[in-house]
C-alpha cells in the first residue's frame, strides 16, 4: 500500500494559492490577516495519488491537514471485523486537527480515493505560530471547538465536486446527458463541463489523450477548473483511452451511463479501467461508482435491473427517464447531497395517514428522492418509490384494503393468530395493479428500503434488493399475529420489533441531506379509568355494543400483540424523531391499528395534519425542501 510522502511539495500555482486563501478564511474565520499570513508560512503542500494513505489508525499524530482538492475516505478498524467506512472528505475539510492539542494516536485511517492536494500544518509549525501570535492560538482553538460541536451525529459524505460521466453501453449521448445534468446542478452551484475537445483547445491538439510523460499541464488545468466551480463534469469517451482514464483517476465519483434497453454486458472501459482498479484498491480506496440506467420516457417501470447490478462493484444505481426533467433534478440533488428522504413508520391501518401526508407534500411542491419504511409504512413507501400518479395509487390501495387484510384467523394458531393469506393477496394485487407485473426493489424509480427482523439471527435487516412483495410481507409479518417469511433459509418477521421508524437507516442513504419522517405513535396515550380489568364475559358483552357506547376501551388480543412487538422500537422513538428535520405525527384519535374500514377518514386526517405543519415551516427548512409559500 503506497505511503504518504511528506516534505516534497509540488510547485505552487496561483489558482491553488487563491483557493487555499479562501479555504483558510472559511476554516479559521476569526484569524486576522497577520495571523493568516503567519499560518500560511507554516504550511507544507502535499500531493496524494489515488490509494495513498494519509494517516493510519493508531499511529503517532503530529500534524493536521486541510484538503485543497481531491477526495479522501475515512475508515475505522474494529477488533471484530474488517475496516468500516465512516465518511468521505472533500475540499475544505480539516483532518486530524486534534493532534495539535492532544498528541494522541490517530483514531482512524484516511486514504485518498483520487489524486488529491492538501496542506499540512506540523506541530512544530503550530507551536511557532502560537509563540509568535497568542491571538492565533486562541482563535484557532475556538474555531476547532466550534467545528467539533457542529459535526453531525450521523454518518456523512461531502458532496462530490468532480464527477466523471462514462458511457458503459451503446446508445448513450453523453454530451446531451451532461447538458441536462449541468442545467439541473446550476440551480445549486457553478458548473463546468469538460470533454476531450475542450482540453485540446486549452492545451493543444492531442493533450487530452496524452498518457505518460509530463501530464502536469492537464492535471493543473483540471485542478484550476475544480477550484473555480462547485461541480465539474468530466465527459469520458466511448472507449477506454487516455482521456477516459484521466476522467476515472481525477473524479470524486463516477456516473456510469447505460442504455437500459441494451444487454447488461461489461463495457470495455469497465473491463480495462474500472474493474482492475477496484481489484487493486486497498480499503475500497476508489471513487464511488453509480450506475445511471437511462429509460424511454414512456417506460412504466424498469425491469431486469438485477442483471446490471450483479456484474459491477457499484455503490448505488439510479433510474432516469429520457426527457424527464424531474428525474434529472433528483439525480442532481443526490449528487449534491441535498436529496430528501421520506421515512414512514409502521402502525397497521393508521398507515393510511401516510397517503394523506404524501398528498400534502405533493401539493406543497416538495419532491421526495428516497423512501423507506417499516410494516405498513414499507407498503406505502414502495408505492411512492414506484412513482405512479398519486390519485391512481390511492384508488388502487383503497380497493386493495377494502377487504380486511388481517381477518383470516387461524383456527389452530400454531405459528400465528392470522393465516396471512389475505394480506399476501392484498399486497400482491396492489403491487400488480401499480407496477404492471412482478418487480424487484431495485426496479423502483426511486431508491427504496424496508426494515425487517431476522428472527433466525436475531438482528435488524435492511432490505434493498430482491423481490418486492416478499420484502413487504416480511416487513409486515408481526410476530405471533402473522406468519414469518422464509428468505434464504432464514425466518423474517416485522421490522417494527426492532426499528419501527427507521430514520437512522435513511440517514445512511447516499445523497440524503434532509429527512422527513411520519410517526404514527400516539401523541398522548390516554390512561384507563379502571380499578381492575373486567372479566372475560363482561368484555365479550361490551364488544357487542356500538363503538361509542362501549364501557371498556381495552385493546383486543391481536392489537395487544401488535403493540407488544413494538415496545423496543417505541423506546427508540425520541432518537428517531431527533434524526428528522421535519416530522409529522398525525393526531389519529380513537383510530386502532386494525380499523381497515376507515381508509378515507385516516387518509384525510393525515393530509390535514401535514397541511397544517407545512404552513408553519421555518423559512430555512422551506428553502431546503423547495416547498412553496403557503397561499
Amino acid at each position: 500500500m503506497p505511503r504518504l510522502a511528506v516534505n516534497v511539495p509540488p510547485p505552487r500555482h496561483a489558482h491553488q494559492e487563491d483557493l487555499l486563501g479562501r479555504l483558510l478564511q472559511s476554516c479559521f474565520g476569526e484569524l486576522g490577516a497577520p495571523e493568516l499570513a503567519l499560518l500560511r508560512e507554516q504550511l507544507e503542500w502535499v500531493e496524494l495519488a489515488a490509494g495513498q494513505v494519509l494517516m493510519t489508525q493508531g499511529q503517532a499524530a503530529d500534524s493536521m491537514y486541510i484538503t485543497v482538492s481531491g477526495r479522501l475516505r475515512v475508515f475505522v478498524h474494529d477488533e471484530a471485523g474488517p475496516p468500516r467506512r465512516v465518511r468521505e472528505l472533500g475540499r475544505g475539510q480539516v483532518i486530524g486537527e486534534m493532534a495539535l492539542y492532544t498528541g494522541e494516536p490517530r483514531s482512524a485511517t484516511v486514504v485518498a480515493i483520487r489524486e488529491s492536494v492538501l496542506v499540512r500544518l506540523p506541530r512544530h509549525g503550530f507551536e511557532q505560530l502560537v509563540a509568535r501570535s497568542p491571538q492565533a492560538s486562541v482563535a484557532m482553538t475556538r474555531e476547532v471547538i466550534r467545528r467539533l460541536q457542529r459535526q453531525p451525529s450521523h454518518d456523512s459524505a461531502e458532496r462530490p465536486v468532480t464527477m466523471g460521466l462514462l458511457p458503459v453501453s451503446a446508445g448513450v449521448d453523453t454530451a446531451d446527458f451532461a447538458r441536462g445534468l449541468a442545467q439541473a446542478l446550476a440551480a445549486i452551484g457553478r458548473v463546468h463541463v469538460v470533454d476531450a475537445a475542450a482540453v485540446d483547445r486549452a492545451l493543444g491538439p492531442g493533450a487530452a489523450q496524452r498518457s505518460g510523460g509530463d501530464e502536469r499541464p492537464l492535471a493543473l488545468l483540471l485542478d484550476r477548473l475544480e477550484a473555480e466551480a462547485d461541480f465539474v463534469l468530466l465527459l469520458g469517451d466511448d472507449a477506454p483511452g487516455g482521456w477516459t482514464r484521466r476522467c476515472a483517476r481525477h473524479s470524486d465519483e463516477l456516473l456510469l451511463l447505460a442504455d437500459a434497453t441494451q444487454p447488461p454486458a461489461l463495457h470495455a472501459t469497465e473491463q480495462q479501467l474500472l474493474l482492475p482498479a477496484a481489484a487493486a484498491a486497498p480499503l475500497q480506496a476508489r471513487a464511488a461508482e453509480v450506475l445511471v440506467l437511462l429509460h424511454d420516457e414512456h417506460t412504466r417501470l424498469p425491469a431486469g435491473t438485477a442483471a446490471w447490478l450483479a456484474r459491477r462493484p457499484l455503490d448505488d444505481h439510479v433510474h432516469l427517464r429520457r426527457g424527464h426533467a424531474g428525474d434529472l433534478a433528483r439525480l442532481a440533488r443526490l449528487q449534491s447531497r441535498t436529496a430528501v428522504g421520506l421515512v414512514l413508520a409502521g402502525g397497521g391501518a393508521r398507515g393510511f395517514a401516510h397517503l394523506g401526508v404524501l398528498q400534502a407534500l405533493r401539493e406543497a411542491g416538495v419532491e421526495v428522492d428516497r423512501v423507506g419504511g417499516t410494516s405498513i409504512g414499507a407498503v406505502m413507501a414502495a408505492m411512492a418509490a414506484a412513482d405512479p400518479p398519486l390519485d391512481e395509487a390511492i384508488g388502487v390501495l383503497r380497493q386493495a384494503f377494502s377487504i380486511n387484510p388481517t381477518g383470516d384467523f387461524n383456527l389452530v394458531p400454531v405459528i400465528s393468530l392470522i393465516r396471512g393469506r389475505r394480506l399476501r393477496r392484498t399486497v400482491s394485487q396492489a403491487a400488480l395493479s401499480l407496477l404492471g407485473g412482478p418487480a424487484a426493489i431495485e426496479d423502483l424509480w426511486k431508491g427504496f428500503f424496508c426494515v425487517a427482523t431476522n428472527f433466525t439471527q436475531q438482528r435488524e435487516l435492511v432490505l434493498e434488493r430482491g423481490d418486492l412483495v416478499t420484502a413487504l410481507l416480511a416487513s409486515t409479518a408481526i410476530p405471533g399475529a402473522l406468519p414469518p417469511v422464509l428468505h434464504g433459509g432464514e425466518l423474517l418477521c416485522d421490522g417494527g420489533s426492532l426499528n419501527n421508524f427507521p430514520t437512522d437507516v435513511m440517514r445512511r442513504m447516499r445523497g440524503v441531506g434532509t429527512v422527513i419522517g411520519v410517526d404514527l405513535a400516539l401523541q398522548q396515550p390516554r390512561p384507563l379509568d379502571l380499578a381492575e380489568l373486567p372479566g372475560a364475559w363482561a368484555l365479550a358483552w361490551d364488544r357487542l355494543r356500538p363503538l361509542r357506547r362501549r364501557k371498556y376501551e381495552l385493546p383486543s388480543l391481536t392489537s395487544l400483540l401488535l403493540g407488544v412487538t413494538m415496545l423496543y422500537s417505541a423506546s427508540r422513538r425520541q432518537q428517531a424523531r431527533a434524526s428528522c428535520e421535519l416530522c409529522f405525527n398525525p393526531p389519529l384519535h380513537r383510530v386502532g391499528m386494525l380499523q381497515w374500514n376507515r381508509f378515507d377518514k385516516i387518509q384525510r386526517q393525515g393530509r390535514e395534519h401535514a397541511q397544517q405543519v407545512l404552513r408553519q415551516l421555518p423559512p430555512g427548512l422551506r428553502r431546503r425542501l423547495g416547498a412553496r409559500e403557503p397561499g
